[in-house]
């Protein structure tokens, strides 16, 4: 690494080896020569002037890349991909004259494109299935432990600890079925030529249409592909970059919504992310026990979802067969989306693996606002006794008003349950008995028990070897 020159810190700080390597120079360019090799080989066997030892030449250099010489030829040429025809000549001279026959430039360029964007579509799915089972774990553990449930960010009737994390989990299994519809769909651009005509080719094959065909079926299938674009025009439609991107964009709002939950809870010390030994909070405040992991994700997640509105531009500003203003766009826009929410996945899963969560902050919290959830059972109590509906209804709203002025204005602890307990309309009825928490988590519980049987244990078992793997990388 150079000090004197700007560093990517998705590369330096952020993102994986394993993500990075994909979108790196020797996977784009050797992406290209397996490319070259794919075709010539599939010249060769239907009959055109490529011989098998040129073949087996390209294949015999795919990895051995000069990228000095590659650099000095595109200086001269202004033209990237003839600098690496060039490149490639130059290592195999004997097959120098049958590189790129018949191609165009994006040949290489978007195949190889459509090559990492499939590779980085997998691992996402990887560490994403690796957060989805984190979390279901953590739902699994705490199933059933009561919280104080929000909404409008104000107390709400309570829910459970594990239910809560179920939402963030599903909003993950939303995700997961995105980018394994996007894995399917993704299609190969083939051999289309210049404008995606196929012209050049028809010439090769001397009119043969169907040679034509059977060359663009060779070529996907040696390059790992079921199928292809059906038409193209120079390049594939930059659609698929605005659906990938979008599909990407969606993890990074789950992501953030996650994060921030986990600041906020953070905040009310019922639960923190992991906090090591020596690290600092704060340079200035010793005390303090900032959430940065869930913050940093929150902020790579914006980064991604910016990103979105980049392939949606570009998607809607191409000009007719092609235009060449996508290209210096998406040489940023693409590997830094994938690069991006790599990161957050790695950061979410490292969020929820050494959550800790803080059981009597939360029963302190919740026996806080209960009484004012329990007010219909007080209500339903006291017209058992023998009391009016309405009078203690009244009674009830008149005691809550009381209640939440003695801890607004004064600061005081919610004394509505000692204030009904004075008042002779309640007498003998047994109002503490409504103050267990459990009697308002509905179904929470069984939720989380469905959630997990129904809807996450399919995908363990679809991934299984997947989460095998993410075992032994946890392990590193």
């Amino acid at each position: 690494m150079s000090h004197l020159t700007y560093e990517n810190p998705l590369i330096s700080r952020y993102a994986s080896k394993e993500m990075s390597q994909i979108w790196s120079a020797q996977k784009k360019h050797s992406t290209w020569r397996r490319l070259w090799v794919a075709l010539a080989e599939s010249q060769h066997e239907m009959g055109l002037p490529v011989t098998r030892e040129q073949v087996e030449s390209l294949r015999s250099a795919i990895d051995d890349i000069d990228f000095e010489l590659a650099a000095k030829a595109e200086k001269d040429l202004r033209h990237d991909v003839m600098a690496h025809v060039h490149t490639y000549g130059e290592r195999c001279p004997d097959a120098k004259a049958i590189i790129h026959l018949g191609a165009t430039s994006c040949f290489v360029t978007d195949n190889s494109e459509l090559v990492m964007i499939r590779e980085s579509l997998e691992q996402v799915r990887k560490r994403l299935v690796a957060v989805i089972d984190q979390l279901a774990k953590f739902a699994a553990e705490y199933r059933d432990l009561p919280c104080l449930g929000f909404t409008h960010l104000q107390p709400a009737q309570p829910t459970t600890v594990g239910k809560r994390a179920t939402l963030w989990c599903y909003d993950l299994i939303l995700d997961l079925e995105e980018i394994e519809y996007r894995i399917e769909k993704l299609r190969f651009r083939g051999v289309k030529g210049t404008t995606g005509t196929q012209a050049t080719f028809l010439q090769l094959f001397k009119g043969d249409h169907e040679k034509v065909d059977e060359l663009d079926r060779r070529v996907t299938e040696k390059m790992g592909f079921k199928d292809r674009y059906a038409v193209t025009g120079q390049t594939y439609s930059r659609k698929v970059d605005a659906q990938v991107l979008s599909a990407l964009s969606g993890i990074g709002q789950s992501a953030h919504k996650a994060g921030n939950d986990v600041r906020i809870l953070q905040n009310r010390k019922e639960l923190e992310e992991p906090f090591e030994k020596n690290q600092i909070g704060s340079s200035a405040m010793a005390y303090k026990r900032n959430p940065m992991r869930s913050e940093r994700m929150c902020s790579l997640a914006r980064f991604a979802i910016s990103l979105t509105a980049n392939a949606e531009d570009t998607a809607a500003t191409q000009w007719m067969e092609r235009t060449l203003d996508d290209s210096a766009n998406r040489r940023l826009s693409l590997p830094q989306s994938f690069l991006a929410i790599d990161a957050v996945l790695i950061l979410y899963r490292n969020i929820v693996d050494g959550m800790v969560v803080y059981p009597k902050v939360i029963e302190k919290h919740l026996n806080e606002e209960l009484p004012f959830m329990a007010t219909e059972e007080f209500l339903m109590a006291g017209v058992e006794a023998g009391g009016d509906r309405q009078d203690l209804h009244e009674r009830i709203r008149v005691h809550s008003q009381a209640a939440g002025a003695e801890v607004k204005v004064r600061g005081g602890q919610n004394d509505l349950i000692e204030r009904l307990q004075k008042d002779p309309a309640f007498a003998g009825c047994d109002l503490a008995s409504a103050l267990d928490a459990r009697k308002y988590i509905g179904r929470a519980p069984e939720q989380v028990d469905a959630f997990i049987a129904e809807i996450v244990d399919p995908v363990r078992q679809r991934y299984q070897a997947d989460l095998d793997q993410s075992v032994e990388d946890l392990k590193v």
